[in-house]
């Protein structure tokens, strides 16, 4: 049974139904009810920091307090609210907690969610520009602002060759590149079945599987150097090699921030090899690309000019919400010819003007939501100088932290820190590595993940969720410090 969750209560915000017989919610209503359910996610905000973040249930316990069918007759809202606490909360894994330092964040502000709050009343379905054009006509123009914030070549811009356009992942981003990818090597005269995708071996697994997806048959997976980098070298060998073969060398990808390490590929010469042997070069920078609104990491992404695409979630380091991942072409038109189908149903008045974007063309759904909202109000809430200090001040723990691990005997980084993400290792071995991530999962108010590189295990620090401050990162270290078994122990 799981027990009633501290700190959170309904009981008593929620007021009734006003008029029993209406089968929708009247705009009275609404106001009500939302007014309550905004203050009981205020109250979650304020008191993230105070739940466990591991929730306490067991497989199957959540599920059996659900009824097996859905009700007949209407709930009062007030009972449909307290099942917040009653059941989701109990169920729920602490993502905004302060103490979250496990994979890569996935960021809640309230800027953003009151943009979500907009973006649902709206009802936006923004599948070409006719049928919305606001929600295509924003979108466009706020990537263009990501587009100068963070770097990036300007004919990727909306009044460029190029542009950008939301998804929902960096792993849809990345279908698309490889099927983009395919396209224009058909187009060249490939057979589908000869073309090849290389990937390192440390790229996210979204790449191989979107590769699949796309229909590629061969993939080849290149190993990385000693610093978890695709050497450009390797990627020229493997491309030659299966030329020779018969085959055709048709997609990359580098990444800037890689999951397991927050290695940096070399941007610049695999974007030349590319070039050398006609491939689509996509760029991954889903975590790290944020970091590019700072001038001082631009370095890491150093030849962009010769990518034909990128990615990057702001919600994995600044305060936007889930999900939305901006994803960039240097040449919309290789995009859009791989993926328009153009029925007279979908024509609209916008046809001919370059400035009404479709964006169903840059997509595999037809539908879309109106994402742009809440990364309109985040950046307008806390402009650009904000979001630098925020990345800033992250890395500047990450930095402390390893320069603390390095100082101690017990043990070793495990890679080169780059932006907010600190991996190490006990220097006696797996089982020690294990046992101190064990008890900082135990803990309760700190949440981390494990990895492994050539049979070690390794820990990670990931240092980037919004609510986190210096005193939580001094909490962590203290456990860790205080649960770590000596040298050679």
């Amino acid at each position: 049974m799981i027990p009633a969750w501290p700190g959170l209560r309904s009981s008593g915000r929620y007021p009734g139904r006003v008029m029993e017989a209406q089968h929708r919610m009247s705009p009275d209503e609404f106001r009500r009810h939302g007014h309550a359910m905004v203050d009981w996610v205020a109250d979650y905000m304020a008191g993230a920091g105070d739940l466990p973040i591991v929730p306490d249930v067991k497989p199957g316990e959540i599920r059996a307090m659900i009824p097996d069918a859905a009700p007949e007759q209407p709930e009062d809202f007030a009972d449909i609210a307290a099942d917040l606490d009653r059941i989701v909360l109990p169920g729920a894994t602490g993502w905004a907690s302060p103490g979250w330092f496990a994979y890569y964040p996935c960021s809640v502000s309230g800027p953003g969610i009151l943009g979500e709050l907009a973006a649902a009343g709206l009802g936006q379905q923004g599948m070409v520009w006719a049928t919305s054009p606001v929600s295509s006509e924003l979108e466009g123009a706020v990537l263009d602002w990501m587009a100068d914030l963070l770097g990036l070549p300007a004919g990727w811009k909306m009044d460029g060759s190029g542009g950008g356009v939301i998804q929902q992942t960096a792993s849809d981003a990345a279908h698309l590149a490889l099927v983009a990818a395919r396209q224009r090597a058909v187009d060249g005269g490939a057979e589908i079945g000869d073309c090849v995708a290389y990937l390192s071996d440390q790229a996210n697994l979204s790449l191989e599987k979107g590769a699949r997806i796309a229909g590629y048959r061969r993939i080849r997976v290149l190993e990385t150097d000693d610093r978890f980098a695709l050497p450009a070298e390797a990627l020229r060998r493997a491309a030659g090699e299966d030329r020779r073969r018969g085959l055709r060398p048709a997609f990359v990808c580098s990444t800037v921030g890689t999951t397991a390490t927050a290695a940096v590929d070399p941007v610049r010469e695999i974007g030349e090899a590319s070039r050398e042997e006609g491939m689509w070069h996509h760029v991954d920078a889903a975590y790290a690309g944020s970091a590019m609104l700072c001038e001082e990491f631009r370095r890491h992404q150093d030849g962009l000019e010769a990518a034909d695409s990128y990615s990057v979630n702001p919600y994995k380091w600044l305060p936007v919400n889930f999900d939305g991942s901006l994803f960039y072409v240097a040449d919309r038109s290789q995009l859009t010819g791989a993926l328009s189908i153009d029925p007279p149903y979908l024509r609209d008045s916008g046809e001919g003007d370059r400035r009404a974007v479709n964006y169903r063309d840059w997509q595999l759904p037809l539908g879309r939501r109106f994402r742009s909202l809440k990364l309109w109000f985040a950046l307008r809430f806390y402009g650009a100088e904000a979001l630098r200090a925020k990345i800033r001040e992250d890395v500047r723990l990450a930095r402390m932290i390893a320069e603390r691990v390095e100082a101690d005997r017990r043990f070793e980084l495990a890679a080169p820190v780059l932006f907010s993400l600190v991996c190490f290792r006990h220097r006696a071995g797996d089982e020690a590595t294990a046992a101190i991530a064990e008890a900082v999962n135990r803990s309760g108010h700190s949440f981390w993940s494990t990895s492994r590189h050539q049979d070690r295990t390794f820990l990670r620090i990931a240092i980037g969720q919004v609510n986190t401050e210096a005193e939580h990162v001094e909490r962590l270290w203290s456990l860790i410090d205080e649960v770590a078994p000596p040298p050679g122990g």
